[in-house]
């Protein structure tokens, strides 16, 4: 069977008009009129979506995006992956300092589901063809290299860490459910704790990838049943 052939012209558009959009929301002064502080944070992370919607129309590329993925519809991935997680680090929240966020949760949830349209929705399926580490490794390098940050220092480095295994623990997320909703939620979890990890954020965290990780484990076993009875 002979391997899809890799469109690297869309791939060098749909990073250009990313990081244009990166830049300009995040280097420049362009936001600095808009007062509503959760359209500000959309729009720092539109840039691969746009990028990606954009480049599949102006190449016509035949580049699948589902929210629902295996799912059989859409509000099944909405509770697992946003409803859940929303809830529960809202409720932390409320215990801790106060405050119940809910419209924040949801804004750093549909800010993960933007970035997620491209880098795993566009990107991850454009390089399919590739060998699994090389994929893991240019989409890694380029989303490193998407936030504008090139600075040596300790923390930067850390972050490449994070995002390389985020890459490809996301990416084994997205080609398990196919669904953009889900790996917008596991996206989430680093950008619900921007202020640092505590006792209480990294139980947050391990509770919601048990939780997760099993719902996908059960589903794909009773999708692939459903899909060839015995």
């Amino acid at each position: 069977m002979m391997k899809n052939k890799i469109n690297f012209g869309a791939i060098i558009v749909y990073y250009i008009i990313a990081v244009i959009c990166r830049y300009a929301a995040t280097k420049t002064n362009l936001l600095s009129s808009v007062e509503n502080p959760y359209l500000v944070i959309l729009l720092r992370g539109v840039g691969p979506a746009l990028g990606a919607l954009a480049t599949i129309k102006i190449f016509s590329l035949n580049n699948p995006m589902s929210l629902k993925g295996i799912y059989k519809n859409a509000l099944v991935p909405f509770a697992v992956y946003w409803i859940l997680p929303a809830v529960l680090i809202a409720s932390v929240y409320y215990f801790t300092i106060g405050k119940f966020p809910v419209l924040l949760m949801f804004t750093v949830l549909a800010y993960g589901l933007l970035e997620e349209i491209g880098w795993r929705g566009f990107l991850q399926e454009q390089l399919k063809s590739l060998p699994k580490f090389t994929s893991i490794l240019i989409i890694a390098v380029l989303w490193f290299a998407w936030h504008l940050n090139f600075e040596m220092t300790t923390s930067n480095i850390i972050f490449f860490g994070i995002i390389f295994f985020g890459t490809w623990g996301i990416g084994k997320v997205y080609t398990s459910t196919g669904s953009l909703l889900a790996v917008a939620g596991v996206h989430s979890l680093n950008n619900f704790f921007r202020n640092g990890l505590h006792d209480t954020e990294l139980t947050l965290i391990l509770i919601l990838l048990v939780i997760w990780v099993g719902f996908i484990i059960l589903y794909n076993r009773k999708y692939k049943t459903v899909a060839n009875p015995v």
